[in-house]
């Protein structure tokens, strides 16, 4: 498991290392119990210890697996839910390869995110910084050469000179207010209540909307990729991926699925008929569903909408790079050139 594991819900990263091992242990003849021994060796820091020892304690007392992930109140319920069809069905090894590619992927949607989202946020601060910058400490230079030349700022540089005024006289205010931002921002990028309501804001955000659905259709499938190869039904399956999926709009639809499926729907249709896909993908669910070979359609499904999510985020950022740029460079620059200009005047005036 990754260094520095705490006492408390693992990251996507740390549930998909934890996962990948004890597949290599278990596909080699060693038993859970004995696999976490392994790892107790292995591992030199001293919360991830705490952990293991905490589910070896409970797998020597005679329980089993499944119960022993359950106890140690790390792990999520699905992963506690699918290595108990791992034991029951005899694939332990198998379920525990699909939930490491899972939260691997999982990993995969949640780093896009946040490169979505961090670099323009650090991009507009720095923005307000070098902004703040001119205005408090470079103007009021310039205003005192004007002084001494016998002449004022023009109406535009001395409204900024104002304003830099008044931000020095509330200076507190300043401060307040950027230590509301940066809190807001560690909030929303390292609390678990603020990245699912920073999530919702994107949802609601017409720009972001299509892309946050895009990847709650890719955990949707990669969800379902899981239960499909465990030798789940489909109901079932829906039943768990229902609690993956994080949207409202996501779990309305999911929901639909179940209910058109007790209706007698196949799963195609019931696909279909909830929106859950585009009709491309819910071809490809029918053609995979006649053929015996759904979990492979899925994982294909999975496979194309991360594909499709990582570009459109990387394209998202490579034209928001250029922009915050220019609008940086034409900010700075109008406020420069608004005392520059009439300086210059001045100076060839006097020449």
């Amino acid at each position: 498991m990754k260094s520095g594991l705490r006492i408390k819900k693992l990251s996507s990263y740390e549930i998909s290392n934890f996962c990948r091992q004890m597949a290599l242990l278990i596909k080699a003849g060693i038993s859970p119990a004995e696999g976490i021994d392994i790892l107790i060796d292995d591992t030199k820091d001293s919360s991830s210890q705490k952990v293991l020892n905490k589910i070896a304690q409970v797998l020597h007392s005679g329980e089993k697996f499944h119960v022993a992930l359950s106890m140690s109140d790390v792990f999520p319920e699905y992963v506690v839910h699918m290595v108990t069809i791992g034991e029951e069905s005899g694939t332990l090894d198998t379920v525990m390869d699909s939930l490491a590619d899972y939260y691997d992927r999982e990993e995969n949607i949640q780093s896009n995110i946040r490169s979505a989202i961090s670099y323009p946020l650090i991009m507009v601060f720095m923005m307000l910084i070098v902004v703040l910058v001119l205005i408090i400490k470079v103007l009021p230079i310039f205003q005192q050469v004007f002084a001494q030349l016998g002449t004022n700022m023009s109406g535009f540089s001395q409204s900024l000179l104002n304003m830099g005024n008044l931000l020095n006289k509330y200076s507190f205010v300043m401060i307040a207010v950027l230590i509301v931002i940066a809190f807001l921002f560690f909030y929303f990028s390292n609390t678990e209540p603020g990245k699912k309501n920073f999530k919702k804001l994107l949802n609601k955000f017409r720009p972001t909307h299509k892309l946050m659905q895009e990847l709650e259709c890719e955990r949707f499938a990669s969800g379902m990729v899981l239960t499909l190869s465990s030798g789940m039904d489909t109901y079932e399956g829906l039943s768990l991926v229902h609690k993956l999926v994080e949207s409202k709009e996501m779990k309305d639809k999911v929901s639909k699925c179940r209910e058109l499926l007790m209706d007698g729907e196949s799963f195609p249709d019931a696909l279909s008929k909830a929106n859950i896909f585009t009709s491309f993908y819910s071809q490809m669910i029918s053609v995979g569903f006649k053929s015996g070979s759904m979990d492979t359609a899925m994982k294909q499904i999975s496979e194309r909408y991360e594909h499709e999510t990582e570009r459109k985020i990387f394209s998202l950022i490579s034209v928001l790079e250029p922009t915050l740029v220019i609008i940086l460079s034409l900010v700075v620059g109008m406020i420069l050139l608004s005392v520059i200009l009439p300086l210059m005047g001045i100076m060839s005036t006097i020449g």
